[in-house]
């Protein structure tokens, strides 16, 4: 399957048919059908695949009962309508829209009732990579995962934002189409639903913060081209997540995204006053800049001058 696909269920197919399609795109699952005599003809699906992550929207235009193991992934399922009514290791979990149930790897899940109006985003993330993020962004490998996610929490929607951004790039986005992109987007993916899932646990023995933040814009002065997440640059100074934006929010009084973008017009602006690149392109890549448009706008606003004019009058 490629980095980027989006499905559907061709034809009046049965509920077999449809099944397939999902487990596929989706999770392997047991369907039943709640209404004798439903049928499958309303059913779809489309999926976004980025690596370790896929986000699937699915409906099934009937009322429907689902079994799954949910094997090697959690899957985060979000109504964007109706009711679902998920067991959850033998705890019950209504979702609706505005919340979404967090369904754990390797674990016997009945969604007892998906009605007829649901439809679903659903993302699968890999088991093994989300608990190597979690190590990250929370220092703490072994933190459980609530089973219902608050999506009207401004960290929760935020993170459901970002999937929807993803989700509705066009099939043939030669962008996400590259895996060097794909990982890099599974990763902001991935920290942003830790961070709005997992509770802050305060009692980490810390680094001094200036000494965080040092650590941190060393690094990413020395290699400021990378696709630093903010896991990596967590990683880099030893401290979760929200550990460095607090320190970056104190003693610095700017996210490390921001303090990165800073770094990487500096290295472009001195790059096209010592002539290095052979065009303001090249120079913006060196630097790290992938969206050429958005560095021009980010550039003018901090030198006052494009860096075209500034190439020209050099």
């Amino acid at each position: 399957m490629s980095q980027l696909q989006q499905l559907s269920i061709p034809g009046d197919p049965d509920w077999d048919a449809a099944s397939d399609a999902v487990s596929a795109a989706y999770f392997p699952h047991v369907l039943r059908p709640r209404v004798a005599r439903s049928t499958a003809t309303e059913a779809d699906v489309a999926v976004t695949v980025l690596g370790p992550l896929r986000i699937a929207r699915i409906g099934w235009g009937a009322e429907v009962s689902i079994h799954s193991d949910h094997p090697g992934a959690y899957g985060i399922n979000v109504p964007l309508n109706g009711v679902l009514e998920t067991s959850v290791a033998g705890h019950s979990v209504v979702s609706t829209s505005g919340s979404a149930t967090v369904n754990p790897p390797d674990t016997p899940t009945d969604i007892t009732r998906w009605s007829s109006t649901c439809t679903i985003v659903g993302v699968k993330i890999d088991r093994d990579f989300l608990h190597h993020e979690m190590c990250r962004v929370t220092g703490q490998p072994d933190t459980s995962i609530p089973d219902q996610l608050d999506l009207r929490s401004p960290e929760g929607a935020s993170w459901f934002r970002l999937v929807q951004s993803i989700a509705g790039q066009p099939a043939d986005d030669p962008l996400l189409a590259n895996p060097l992109v794909a990982e890099q987007l599974a990763g902001s993916l991935t920290d942003a639903f830790l961070l709005a899932a997992v509770p802050d646990d305060r009692g980490d023995h810390l680094l001094p913060r200036p000494r965080i933040v040092t650590r941190v814009l060393d690094a990413l002065r020395a290699d400021p081209a990378r696709p630093w997440t903010a896991a990596d640059m967590a990683e880099s100074a030893g401290v979760s997540v929200r550990r460095l934006q607090e320190g970056f929010r104190q003693y610095v009084g700017k996210t490390p995204r921001e303090c990165l973008t800073e770094i990487r017009l500096a290295a472009v602006h001195d790059d096209l006053m010592r002539g290095t690149s052979a065009s303001v392109t090249d120079a913006a890549m060196k630097a790290g800049f992938t969206h050429t448009g958005r560095f021009a706008a980010a550039f003018r606003q901090r030198y006052g001058v494009s860096p075209s004019q500034l190439l020209t009058d050099r």
